[in-house]
């Protein structure tokens, strides 16, 4: 039912060998449990395998099967919160082994490949029509010690930038007001729909402020324009059509890049590393 590619889930180690051996037989499982036909190849991301499946009545719909952690633990509960509102429906879900049962999109047109000003409409749209209160079992981000992890590295950045950062970070993260946000909305992760245009999929949720929310929509598909005026130019266009608080938004942005910079420079992913250093130059806390 579910041939597992070779590499799949590398980013999790050896941690996760025992889950990915065992995901084919989840598969079947869950397909009985729910009366499930399978209806074409299953598509893999980083921590997830998703198989376009028919329900019983013969609606399509996509199972998936994914990594549980604090990122993705809490997905069905944010995907209940928001209702389907600019959002892929949930239809069931089990909470111990990692399922869910979701409604079917097409996953070959995402918003990365519709037009930059189309995509930043959407992304803005969702910014503003994601606004819905975080229960209490939703995690809050707790701030890390970039000045630690840059020291850990050998003082790759610049003391004072870091320092910046951290203290900033730390500040924002103790007056975070309770919206539910997704940390991880980008292009790639909004894909075509039946009942909406444009439906975003994979949230990573917490709770917080909308602000949190921007910057993985400036590290993607950047350079659309290029340029410090770019970056510029997007952050405004985010927070005007988002309705955000530019002053937070500018603040969490820069501080998430300075977090990002260091996590790129550990993973040795020298791309995405200039992309965040970029956005971090261009949007410092004023």
């Amino acid at each position: 039912m579910i041939t597992v590619p070779d590499g799949f889930g590398a980013i999790l180690g050896e941690r996760a060998r025992e889950w990915r051996a065992a995901l084919p037989a989840l598969a079947a499982e869950f397909c009985a449990r729910w009366h499930l036909a399978p209806d074409g190849d299953p598509l893999t991301g980083n921590v997830a395998v998703v198989l376009p499946v028919r329900r019983a009545d013969g609606h399509p719909a996509a199972l998936k099967l994914t990594w549980l952690d604090d990122e993705t633990r809490q997905e069905p509960a944010a995907l209940r919160a928001w209702d389907g509102r600019g959002v892929v429906r949930l239809l069931d879900h089990d909470d111990a082994g990692g399922a869910l049962l979701l409604e079917r999109l097409d996953h070959t047109r995402s918003l990365d490949g519709a037009p930059i000003e189309e995509a930043l409409a959407v992304a803005g749209g969702l910014l503003r029509g994601l606004r819905v209160p975080a229960g209490p079992e939703f995690r809050r981000h707790e701030f890390p010690d970039l000045v630690a992890e840059n020291d850990a590295l050998g003082g790759p950045l610049p003391a004072a930038l870091v320092e910046r950062a951290r203290d900033l970070g730390r500040e924002l993260a103790r007056g975070a007001g309770g919206t539910l946000v997704n940390q991880d909305l980008h292009y790639h992760n909004v894909l075509r729909g039946d009942r909406e245009p444009w439906l975003m999929i994979d949230p990573k949720p917490l709770a917080g402020d909308p602000e949190f929310a921007v910057i993985p929509l400036l590290w993607n598909r950047f350079g659309e324009p290029a340029g410090d005026r770019g970056v510029r130019d997007r952050f405004a266009a985010l927070c005007d059509l988002g309705e955000l608080d530019v002053g937070l938004a500018r603040g969490w942005a820069f501080c998430r890049a300075v977090d990002t910079w260091l996590w790129c420079l550990d993973q040795g992913l020298d791309r995405m590393a200039a992309a965040v250093e970029a956005i971090a130059r261009a949007l410092p806390p004023r």
